[in-house]
C-alpha cells in the first residue's frame, strides 16, 4: 500500500478519536491499529515513523510509538 495513503489513514482514526481528547485518542488509535489493521500496514506506517514520519500529525505520532 502507498505510504500516503497509509498516512492519512491513521490521521483520519486520530480524527475520530479527538472528540474524546488527546490521551484517549492516542490510546484508542494504536488499540484501532493493532486490532484492525493488516500487519503489513502496521510495519509500513511504523517504518515510516521511524525513518521521520512525514505527514503524521502529532496524537497519530504518539499513537504510533505507542504501538511499535
Amino acid at each position: 500500500m502507498q505510504i500516503d495513503k497509509l498516512v492519512y489513514m491513521v490521521n483520519q482514526i486520530t480524527h475520530n478519536f479527538a472528540v474524546h481528547g488527546e490521551a484517549k485518542a492516542v490510546a484508542a488509535t494504536a488499540e484501532h491499529l493493532k486490532l484492525y489493521w493488516d500487519p503489513r500496514m502496521r510495519r509500513e506506517i511504523l517504518a515510516n515513523l521511524a525513518a521521520g514520519g512525514e505527514g503524521l500529525e502529532p496524537v497519530s505520532r504518539a499513537a504510533l510509538e505507542r504501538l511499535g
